[in-house]
């Protein structure tokens, strides 16, 4: 899980998001509403934003996903896959009640799977 969390506010600008987004080399930023998560905007939403006819005027909230699935910090990495899989995103917000505490993605997953299944002492 990646605690140093990018996010935005639903009322910023989608340009921003993006920028920030290519800045930091992520695919998603969690949108809070104060403290309170309120979506979440992925490479998938920009793509559609562009696909959909991006206006200059155009903000996160239009194109952000709303209600975004999450898990809570102590959940199993096992919960977190199947939600990915069967949910067909690649990341998941990590939360403490409706404060987003940080983000999970498919990357983080392959690397705890991998670290299970490396060889020992090598």
């Amino acid at each position: 899980m990646t605690r140093d969390l990018l996010s935005i506010e639903p009322d910023a600008p989608l340009t921003e998001a993006a920028r920030r987004m290519a800045e930091r080399g992520v695919g998603a930023v969690v949108v809070l509403d104060g403290e309170r998560l309120s979506g979440i905007l992925t490479e998938r939403d920009l793509l559609k934003a562009v696909a959909g006819g991006l206006r200059e005027d155009a903000r996160v909230s239009d194109w952000m996903t709303r209600h975004p699935e999450t898990i809570e910090s102590g959940d199993e990495t096992d919960h977190a896959a199947s939600l990915m899989i069967h949910g067909g995103f690649r990341h998941l917000p990590v939360v403490d009640g409706d404060r987003a505490v940080g983000i999970l993605s498919i990357r983080d997953l392959m690397r705890v799977a991998l670290e299970d299944r490396s060889p020992r002492g090598v």
